[in-house]
């Protein structure tokens, strides 16, 4: 599918306009739905709530107005319902705006998907009653709104994520070689408190030695959803002949009917995606891969099991 002029930038309108997509894809939990995330918006504790945990034998000391009696007279022996507590937390989005997500080959660019994502995962905060905040990075600068319960909040940082969207541009300068997303990540351990959540969206391509242990020091007091984002192109060339690509003022010449070559970009992809279901996998954390060829609700919906709706592209 041709990318259309639309998808190459975002607007504020755009961002706005998401929030009528949240009902479609329950990323937290409501008293009235159970969300397939709702581990991340858990704490460890078990105590009065508004969702049900389980059932067990009456201990000393319960609440007598927990007893499940049905339980009880099924088993002739006293039980009491436990009910998962919530606590009210931060959700701070992490989100990259940098030259190298100006790029894509199917439905949108890469940081339009991000922006995307990011003002849906603020919505969906937002209708939870959540604190909402964040940190948008390029390559050479950050933008930080700090978490608060309300809708001026999570405009401030939408406004933000426009205005560093519509900064991106095929022409613009050679940045500085930084590590920006390093110190997003660095940045986000100085401000969020234990039990928070980070919502992290980043190239596919970002993670390297230092972010890995970034995240992996991230993790140790925060909740993390890992959502990096990927492009056909990224995954596999296609035998098209001569390719040129322009990187901050630099080119590069492929010789895409080279099978061999090609092999070898597409092995070095798996092992991308690999590495990120490993780090995944040692810090107990959800991935969710984000891919342009494919609209966002639907997507996300696949991924977590949800009932597919009909969604506009």
């Amino acid at each position: 599918m041709p990318i259309r002029d639309s998808a190459l930038q975002v607007s504020l309108g755009e961002l706005i306009e998401m929030r009528n997509k949240v009902r479609e894809i329950p990323l937290f939990s409501t008293p009235a739905r159970r969300s397939l995330l709702i581990g991340l918006h858990h704490s460890r504790l078990r105590g009065r709530g508004v969702d049900f945990d389980q059932v067990r034998v009456y201990q000393p000391g319960d609440d007598v107005r927990t007893i499940d009696w049905r339980v009880t007279a099924r088993t002739q022996e006293p039980h009491t319902k436990l009910f998962h507590e919530e606590r009210e937390r931060p959700i701070f989005i992490i989100a990259e705006q940098s030259q190298r997500l100006f790029f894509g080959s199917e439905r949108c660019f890469k940081s339009v998907l991000a922006a995307r994502a990011a003002a849906l995962v603020g919505w969906a905060a937002l209708e939870h009653n959540d604190r909402i905040g964040g940190l948008i990075f390029g390559d050479s600068e950050y933008h930080e709104v700090k978490p608060r319960r309300s809708r001026q909040s999570l405009l401030q940082l939408l406004s933000l994520l426009a205005r560093a969207n519509q900064a991106l541009a095929p022409d613009a300068p050679p940045c500085p070689s930084r590590d920006t997303f390093g110190l997003a990540l660095r940045r986000a351990r100085e401000v969020l408190r234990p039990g928070s959540l980070a919502v992290v969206l980043c190239d596919g391509r970002a993670l390297s030695d230092n972010t890995e242990q970034q995240l992996s020091l991230l993790a140790r007091h925060t909740d993390l959803l890992l959502l990096p984002l990927v492009d056909p192109l990224d995954q596999a060339l296609p035998a098209a002949g001569l390719l040129r690509f322009t990187q901050n003022g630099s080119e590069l010449e492929l010789d895409s009917h080279d099978g061999e070559l090609r092999q070898r970009y597409r092995t070095l992809a798996e092992e991308r995606s690999q590495r990120w279901q490993r780090l995944a996998q040692k810090l107990g954390v959800p991935l969710l891969p984000l891919n342009t060829r494919f609209e966002l609700v639907a997507q996300l919906q696949e991924q977590l099991g949800a009932p597919r709706t009909r969604s506009m592209p």
